[in-house]
């Protein structure tokens, strides 16, 4: 580390510059200087060097033994320590600038209401920093920042990881601003129950639901896909409850329902983290169990195959018999390999949901 900054024309000089030049014209070693001062040689050293601030008892000893004032070596550490904060700042900002490439202002403006501010990147990045609520947009690197990556942290980049973890930020903030109940497990099992009755219930099963979740301090949020992110859901403990986030980018019916008892899954397994597109892992896989066994009863499932029988007419008889939408069991029968995903005559069978999220 240097004892002097240059920045924006100007020098900024450590204490430890000037002692430097008053150790070299009294002719004193360093380490004579110190036995003076009664301090170290290598705390001497460390301070000349730049490599640490001047405390209030050095520069006490220094004003005694120079017979300065102990407010002018606090103040030349003041005065270094403020230009230095403003050169990390300027770096910070071209990081920022360099992170705030991975976002798209489009996207908060658009869901979240930020100010119109066409070509002016640096408000811009004021306001997703103050949205966001952090104190700089680095932090969205982190792979640890908000929610565990469940996945090897070599499978994402750092670009998804921007994203990702800028959506999850958004849905934890939301969190923090909803008082709700204490989460209760047991409680939590008889809302996901009560959640499977409401799949054909197209257009009123959000609000249902997270209501039903809300009571048992389960706090399920619907996040807007900001495209890249490459997230299907994120749970995390926060104080006394649980939030539960899932991206609407995965809105048919087959897709949708099976991500959230997914992410519901991964709460009853006491496994919380964000969940990535094509993620694997035991506790993936225990989450897909869940989600699975859940939304199709396995004995009714099995009983259901081996009828062979996946035209349109029977996949709709056995959705009305277990109480699912129809899209929920194309969903699995597409992805064990029982019918083609591009089969059209199935189409009329998939539904599409269309959710206001407010924040």
């Amino acid at each position: 580390m240097s004892n002097f900054i240059e920045y924006n024309d100007t020098i900024a000089f450590h204490p430890g510059y000037y002692i430097k030049e008053i150790i070299d014209e009294s002719g004193l070693t360093q380490e004579d200087f110190a036995k003076r001062l009664n301090t170290t040689a290598k705390n001497l050293s460390i301070i000349i060097k730049g490599e640490q601030s001047l405390s209030v008892d050095i520069a006490m000893k220094l004003s005694k033994m120079l017979g300065t004032s102990i407010t002018y070596w606090l103040n030349l550490q003041t005065a270094y320590d403020a230009a230095k904060a403003e050169a990390d700042s300027e770096e910070e900002l071209r990081e920022e600038r360099r992170i705030f490439n991975y976002l798209d202002y489009k996207y908060f403006r658009e869901h979240y209401g930020l100010s119109d501010l066409p070509r002016k990147k640096d408000e811009q990045i004021v306001e997703v920093r103050k949205f966001l609520n952090i104190a700089s947009l680095t932090v969205l690197t982190k792979q640890d920042l908000a929610v565990n990556f469940r996945s090897a942290k070599d499978d994402h980049d750092e670009a998804s990881t921007v994203r990702a973890n800028a959506m999850v930020q958004v849905a934890i903030n939301k969190v923090l601003a909803t008082p709700a109940p204490k989460f209760d497990k047991r409680k939590f099992e008889k809302a996901v129950n009560y959640a499977l009755t409401l799949t054909t219930d197209h257009r009123g099963f959000y609000p249902k639901i997270k209501k039903a979740f809300y009571d048992v301090g389960v706090i399920f949020v619907i996040m807007p896909n900001l495209s890249g992110s490459k997230t299907n859901g994120a749970t995390k403990r926060i104080g006394n409850n649980i939030m539960l986030m899932v991206n609407d980018c995965r809105l048919n019916a087959d897709s949708f329902w099976f991500t959230l008892f997914h992410e519901i899954g991964h709460i009853i397994n006491g496994d919380y983290g964000i969940s990535f597109e094509n993620e694997t892992g035991e506790k993936e896989v225990l989450a897909d169990r869940y989600a699975e066994s859940k939304l199709i009863p396995p004995e009714e499932y099995d009983a259901f195959i081996a009828e062979k029988k996946f035209d349109v007419t029977s996949i709709k008889r056995f959705a009305v018999r277990i109480n699912r939408d129809p899209g929920i069991v194309i969903g699995r029968l597409t992805n064990d390999k029982y019918v083609r995903f591009d089969d059209v005559s199935l189409k009329a069978l998939q539904h599409k949901y269309k959710i206001q999220t407010v924040f």
